[in-house]
């Protein structure tokens, strides 16, 4: 459950798979979006609403949603979608609510990140995640990366973390890390297999960063999601 403030920069990648030789799955997204001045200039300068403009402003950042509060924002959202007039409008604001007084919830982005996107840059941004989603099984150097995005590298280098907030080399990372959790829950590689598979070329440095995005190690990630 994400919240994502006006001109935040994100990509989402889904692909189907299957859990089990008779368990195919695919993503299901469910997504709302809203101005934040939809309900009028003033309503959230009243006291009451206090929470929630600081809520938006937080969303600058982006927000992952946790726990309760996920659930229930999950449940008012399928209802926003199911239902017509002023109830989706209720249903909205509930929700922001939700997160606004929940603290199962954290930023996505790092608090000085702020996005300088000028209009046109989107395609850009697109063709490097692309080209990243494509190709992170094997290295990717910065000359290679550098020229799909039209730059010198060390061009590249300083617009890609003014735009995104992080290195071209933490977003590989961050791709490995997620493929080996679909690995890792969904066949029988060994974990050694699994980070090869992935693209790490060490089994120290993947089980690092592994352990540094997930909280936990490969093998006690399987743990908690194989039973």
């Amino acid at each position: 459950m994400i919240l994502i403030g006006s001109n935040l920069p994100h990509y989402w990648s889904f692909d189907s798979g299957y859990l089990s030789a008779d368990r195919a799955w695919k993503a299901d997204v469910r997504v709302a979006h809203f101005n934040d001045d939809f309900w009028g200039r003033n309503f959230l300068d009243l006291p009451e609403n206090a929470n929630i403009k600081q809520l938006l402003q937080d969303a600058q950042q982006g927000i992952a949603v946790y726990g309760s509060a996920r659930a229930a924002v999950q449940n008012r959202l399928a209802e926003l979608l199911e239902t017509e007039g002023a109830r989706r409008i209720v249903l909205l604001i509930e929700a922001l609510a939700t997160i606004a007084y929940s603290k199962e919830r954290t930023p996505i982005s790092s608090v000085g990140f702020t996005p300088h996107f000028q209009q046109g840059e989107n395609r850009r941004i697109n063709n490097i995640y692309d080209f990243a989603l494509q190709h992170f099984r094997r290295r990717i150097t910065l000359d290679e990366i550098a020229e799909v995005a039209g730059m010198s590298s060390n061009a590249f280098c300083r617009y890609f973390k003014s735009r995104t907030g992080k290195t071209f080399s933490q977003l590989l990372i961050e791709i490995r890390v997620g493929h080996a959790c679909k690995l890792l829950i969904e066949n029988n590689l060994s974990v050694k297999e699994i980070c090869f598979e992935t693209g790490f070329h060490n089994f120290a440095g993947f089980h690092k960063y592994f352990k540094q995005i997930t909280g936990k190690s490969p093998l006690n990630y399987r743990r908690a999601y194989v039973k």
